[in-house]
């Protein structure tokens, strides 16, 4: 990353007639990542120049056009100040854009643009979740807003485009043509759009897609690629468009779950129910990240990116420690019976066998696990900010949408089991009356 300049100033004629010929080239800082405006003073006046950062401590410069020392600005040979800054900008993000192979923006910068900058931003960050963010705007943003001017988005745009989704049936995973020629085919689930519980999914849906669409234009805004950001700031998600509360296991029916459960298998559910841990996390825990002193497992990266350290029950400890043992630091804790990794899907089936053996419905899936542990833990008093560093969520925001109702119910009940009794009989429990004075 290219190192910070100090913005000296060189924004004014009278600030740059101060500058002495020849001097070394000033810099001020652009405001993004990798680039500098610079002046260079000649004896036939000034210059506008851009510095990039190349890496391995290098820079390239290139000359954009005079500055306005001894003539006006015409916006095109001479520049002024703020002219110089919106070229520099610019010249960076189309070099930028190149070297990453991205589709040229010289025109009018759109959604479609907007969001591929974000996905390309989120990816250099190394968030888990940008496949996920490309799948659904290339699917469901791109194709019908895509073409927009982000500086002519209105909040009607937005708002008509979220009924659309709305109104639009879940889309079915295909596979591309065999022979690789076009696109994967479009198809539409057979549901009931009258239905209210289906009608409350797709707002979920047009939800998530509104959080997806509102991060690539802050984005966009925060780079100076749109004068403003209220054309999107003023769309609301669309109320009690949540999920129904969340399907969880009691102590008892994740017993008879684990009982069903055979092998490898067997295991990762054991794991899942002491950690309130993601699949994907499960399957990529090695040795290593198991601290038995300190009863704790480590996960390296979550969905958000972000690291985080689970702090394991004596019961979840033991059972870390019994899986661990014998193997090398760098092996996978968890593995199938076979000896190989758990992959993506390889649970699937053998979690809907397990769930009905042990008499659940297909409502029972293998996230449920990590609902009972966040739904158990809070009705036994833990406190929505551990359950939710537990969990690796980055505030409680989701927690306490999912599981605040269990704590307050937990509240209650310690509030009847433990609040002051009084023993007041039914003769006695209204209030005594004054004595007159």
């Amino acid at each position: 990353m290219a190192r910070q300049i100090k913005n000296t100033k060189i924004d004014t004629r009278n600030a740059r007639d101060a500058i002495p010929i020849g001097a070394a080239i000033i810099y001020a800082d652009l405001g993004v990542d990798g680039a500098d405006l610079g002046y260079r003073k000649g004896k036939t006046g000034g210059k506008w120049v851009l510095r990039r950062y190349v890496g391995a401590k290098k820079y390239a410069v290139e000359t954009l056009a005079l500055a306005d020392d001894r003539a006006d600005a015409d916006g095109v040979g001479v520049l002024n100040y703020r002219q110089a800054q919106a070229l520099a900008r610019s010249r960076h993000e189309a070099l930028t854009r190149q070297e990453r192979g991205l589709p040229d923006s010289s025109g009018p910068y759109t959604v479609a643009h907007a969001m591929a900058d974000y996905l390309s931003h989120k990816e250099a960050e190394g968030g888990k979740s940008v496949d996920d963010a490309r799948i659904r705007s290339d699917a469901l943003i791109v194709p019908q807003i895509g073409g927009i001017e982000v500086a002519k988005l209105t909040p009607k745009h937005i708002r008509d485009w979220m009924g659309k989704i709305v109104k639009t049936p879940p889309r079915l995973r295909t596979k591309a043509p065999k022979d690789g020629k076009g696109p994967p085919p479009v198809r539409y689930r057979d549901v009931d759009l009258g239905s209210p519980e289906i009608v409350r999914k797709r707002r979920a849906t047009a939800n998530r897609m509104l959080g997806i669409l509102k991060a690539g234009l802050n984005l966009a805004w925060r780079e100076g690629r749109t004068p403003s950001d209220e054309a999107w700031r003023k769309v609301q998600p669309f109320r009690e468009a949540n999920a129904a509360r969340l399907r969880y296991l009691s102590v008892d029916e994740a017993r008879r779950l684990i009982e069903a459960a055979e092998g490898g298998f067997r295991a990762l559910v054991e794991a899942a129910l002491q950690t309130g841990a993601r699949y994907s996390e499960l399957a990529s825990f090695r040795v290593s990240d198991f601290n038995a002193d300190a009863g704790t497992v480590h996960v390296r990266a979550s969905k958000g990116g972000r690291a985080r350290h689970i702090v394991l029950t004596d019961e979840g400890n033991e059972l870390f420690r019994r899986l661990c043992e014998g193997k090398a630091p760098t092996g996978h804790i968890l593995v199938r019976d076979d000896g190989s990794q758990w992959r993506k899907g390889y649970h699937l089936r053998l979690m809907r066998e397990a769930a009905e053996r042990a008499g659940f419905g297909p409502d029972v899936s293998f996230h449920i696990l990590r609902h009972t542990w966040a739904s158990l833990a809070v009705m036994n008093g833990v406190p929505l900010m551990v359950v939710s560093a537990n969990l690796g969520h980055a505030d409680t925001r989701m927690v306490e949408r999912h599981y605040g109702h269990l704590a307050q119910s937990y509240k209650a009940d310690v509030i009847r089991a433990n609040a002051p009794r009084f023993s007041m009989s039914a003769d006695t429990s209204s209030a005594l009356p004054l004595e007159a004075k």
